[in-house]
């Protein structure tokens, strides 16, 4: 059996962990730059509040209704969610960590114990050592997991468990569920599906299987295997390598000079290179993007980009900031209000089996050694306890957070006070 556990209102739920007297009060997250709400507590959705509604619209509604507005906190958050899954890895040994609030679990067979209580013991020990509440939804495959942990965390009878298989009106509750809503479908896939009188995940179950690959491609006759019971999907305990590393940020008011952009890149670069050595990769290609608002009219527009091919891949800061320089200059355009700037690296490939180029020198131990204690130290006392001079210090053009909470797990200086 399957089981995916499921952090409720992750975001809103790490915000109310240190603050207990916000629990029954409804709660919202902000996206960067406190764009518009991207996390909602239960409270704050029968509100009607939507995901992507504008801060700037839904100010005085969130006042007159009593609504705790958050900046994101994304060092607390993914701490936490570090926490979740250290926690699971602990009761499972097959955990396939899927985003950064839910995780696909294999439950043993011979437990002694039903799935609904090897669930429920999931839920509560979480709750326990973490104080993160969770849904688990349990089913024979990947996909009816996934299905089951819906019905777990909008079903209170359930107690946040729900077991798909264990139910005997499966069919009922699969005709209930639109097909849009089945892991795996996506858009176009669901107007395909729709044009052959498939509406439901009832109706995909049931669907022609030479159809199903002919039209939509093996992973959707995937799906329709996993949805009748046969696994299909493996659990991936360890992820695949990735193919692309983003860094950016929108600015919290428009950005003019090129020095100003200079520091955001270079400090881009410097999240996005340790990144690529923590999961041990190097990167062959930089990419360097300038944009001004897109929804401003009354403003000069201005989107570009730019690649910087590497002498040869690295994961060393040093050599990507200097290629990030050259490219940021040759893309620079004078006079433009730019809104956001940021770095991605492609060409990802293992450490231990890059490339190296014939005619330069490989990259040396010395410099291997700098970047070590680099991530040393910053992972000791925070994120640019230890930075390059070109990422600046006073970073006027940094994100607005204007309702930040203390990176209560991660800093120091922001531990909460026991009185």
């Amino acid at each position: 059996m399957y089981a995916l556990v499921d952090c409720n209102n992750f975001y809103a739920s790490c915000e109310r962990l240190f603050r207990p007297g916000l629990n029954l009060r409804p709660v919202v997250v902000l996206s960067n730059n406190d764009g518009c709400i991207i996390a909602r507590s239960n409270e704050a959705k029968q509100l009607g509040l939507v995901m992507g509604d504008p801060y700037f619209k839904k100010k005085a509604f969130l006042r007159q209704h009593g609504v705790e507005v958050f900046s994101s906190n994304y060092a607390l958050y993914g701490d936490l969610s570090n926490r979740v899954m250290t926690v699971l890895q602990q009761l499972e040994p097959e955990v396939e960590i899927y985003s950064i609030d839910e995780a696909f679990v294999r439950l043993p067979a011979q437990s002694g114990r039903s799935s609904v209580e090897q669930g429920l013991e999931i839920k509560k020990r979480v709750d326990r050592w973490v104080g993160i509440p969770v849904s688990v939804g349990i089913g024979t495959t990947k996909t009816l997991a996934k299905l089951a942990a819906t019905i777990a965390k909008k079903d209170e009878r359930h107690n946040g468990v729900f077991c798909l298989d264990d139910s005997p009106g499966q069919e009922n509750i699969l005709s209930a569920i639109q097909v849009n809503k089945v892991w795996g479908v996506g858009k176009r896939s669901t107007q395909k599906l729709n044009s052959r009188g498939i509406y439901t995940a009832l109706d995909l179950q049931q669907s022609d299987n030479r159809w199903i690959r002919k039209i939509l491609g093996l992973s959707c006759e995937r799906t329709v295997m996993e949805l009748r019971g046969q696994p299909s999907i493996p659990l991936e305990e360890t992820p695949p390598c990735r193919k692309s590393v983003v860094s950016s940020r929108s600015f919290r008011k428009p950005v003019r000079e090129l020095a100003a952009l200079k520091e955001a890149v270079s400090s881009y670069i410097s999240i996005a290179a340790n990144k690529l050595r923590k999961q041990g990769l190097v990167a062959a290609n930089l990419h360097v993007f300038l944009a001004t608002s897109r929804f401003r009219t009354d403003i000069p527009r201005f989107s570009g980009s730019r690649m910087a091919v590497l002498p040869q891949p690295t994961a060393s800061t040093s050599p990507l900031i200097k290629a990030g320089m050259r490219e940021l200059i040759l893309l620079y355009r004078e006079g433009y209000p730019y809104n956001k700037a940021g770095i991605m690296l492609t060409g990802l490939s293992r450490a231990a089996l890059r490339q190296q180029n014939l005619f330069l020198p490989a990259e040396s131990k010395r410099d291997r050694q700098l970047m070590a204690a680099v991530d040393q130290i910053n992972e000791r006392w925070g994120r640019d306890a230890l930075r390059y001079a070109s990422s600046g210090l006073r970073r006027e053009w940094s994100m607005k957070q204007s309702r930040k909470s203390p990176a209560y797990t991660t800093s120091w200086a922001e531990l909460p006070i026991v009185r």
